[in-house]
């Protein structure tokens, strides 16, 4: 059976080692005490939420929302900025059960919308989202601006 619930930040040591195999799944590497520090704010500073789904006692993924607003709808929105299953809990309805929460939480929170990205190349996740009635956007480009550290 899979559980779903709303980390805080006793949860920490659970969402660094998700984080760190979600990081690891985009050849991302960063020092634990940053992957904490950063898991940390987002909660205390109430800047996301995030889901963490459980099977038995064992911790098996995670999705992280950060709330943000739709002006062509003059309504709040989220984005799905991230959604991670370890490998073993892959294909067993987990994932499933994370975006199920992320709806519910829009919906709780009147949302218009839940906006996500995802690689050309992830197949798997592209499926999962139109399996739930995602729509993929063909007619927006995606531009990003990175800012080199000071």
């Amino acid at each position: 059976m899979i559980s779903i619930r709303q980390a805080d930040t006793d949860d920490l040591d659970v969402l660094e080692e998700l984080f760190s195999g979600y990081l690891a799944f985009y050849e991302r590497k960063h020092e634990v005490a940053a992957i904490r520090q950063f898991l940390r704010e987002r909660i205390s500073n109430k800047q996301s939420i995030i889901f963490i789904a459980s099977t038995g006692n064992k911790a098996v993924g995670f999705t992280q929302l950060y709330p943000a607003f739709a002006s062509l709808s003059l309504k709040p929105s989220w984005i799905l900025n991230d959604l991670f299953v370890v490998a073993d809990a892959r294909g067993h309805g987990v994932a499933e059960s994370l975006m199920a929460a992320a709806r519910q939480l829009a919906t709780e929170t009147h949302a218009c919308e839940i906006f996500l990205q995802t690689a050309r190349s992830n197949r798997k996740a592209q499926a999962l989202y139109e399996k739930l009635h995602y729509q993929r956007d063909d007619e927006f480009l995606v531009y990003t601006l990175a800012i080199p550290a000071p």
